[in-house]
């Protein structure tokens, strides 16, 4: 896997010249009617496939996918990636489909966000800190960095809900997706990663691909919390 910027910017480029359009992830749209509203945080976004969807397309297909609080409109979205060029095909597609977007340079710039569209930053995940009770939703697809689980769960507003989707070890019997065992969950390591969030959906596959997946949900008290426990 690339493991510098300018080689994810050779990766993203190439990419997208192959693809023109790519479809969201499966665990977005598969849960699309139980996933709140409100502003959402992508990490390592990449091309921006699922911010795409949930700034603009989720408008056009959330009846497809359930009638769930927010499904009926587009979220605002601070979409966050390593590689430049990236984030300029996400922002030519967004501005391609009509999507409001713009660049900002640190990732509290949208303290209180009320309009849909997106937010592009260009940072480091390993030398940023996300900001506290600020997101309804964080995405985190094909990329693993436990360092942030912590900050992840912090971040998350009180009802907030995560959804994450990487690779496991058993990638290692297929081919493509990270080789190096720190890039990969071992099995069952979702499931145990956040102990302060209440597990709303949890699944390993090995068929093509070792992936899993998980959705959990921040209390939207401490006490309840605690007394689930």
């Amino acid at each position: 896997m690339p493991s510098s910027p300018s080689e994810w910017d050779a990766k993203h480029s190439l990419a997208a010249n192959e693809v023109a359009a790519e479809a969201p992830a499966g665990i977005l749209t598969e849960l699309w009617s139980l996933l709140p509203a409100g502003p959402v945080l992508d990490l390592a976004c990449g091309r921006g496939r699922n911010a795409l969807f949930l700034a603009g397309q989720g408008a056009g297909q959330g009846t497809g996918h359930g009638a769930g609080d927010g499904a009926e409109h587009g979220r605002h979205v601070t979409a966050v990636d390593w590689s430049g060029a990236a984030l300029d095909i996400l922002e030519e597609r967004a501005k391609a489909q009509n999507i409001a977007v713009r660049r900002i340079q640190r990732i509290d710039e949208t303290k209180t966000p009320t309009r849909t569209g997106i937010d592009l930053l260009q940072a480091d995940l390993e030398a940023m800190a996300l900001p506290a009770n600020r997101y309804s939703m964080i995405l985190c697809v094909r990329y693993l960095q436990r360092s942030l689980f912590p900050q992840i769960s912090r971040a998350l507003r009180p009802g907030g809900m995560l959804l994450f989707e990487t690779y496991t070890r058993a990638q290692l019997d297929f081919s493509g997706g990270p080789r190096d065992p720190a890039h990969l969950l071992n099995p069952g390591e979702l499931r145990r990663v956040f102990p302060e969030l209440e597990t709303v959906f949890y699944r390993e596959l090995r068929a093509e691909q070792g992936i899993a997946s998980l959705a959990a949900q921040k209390p939207r008290s401490e006490n309840r919390h605690q007394n689930a426990a």
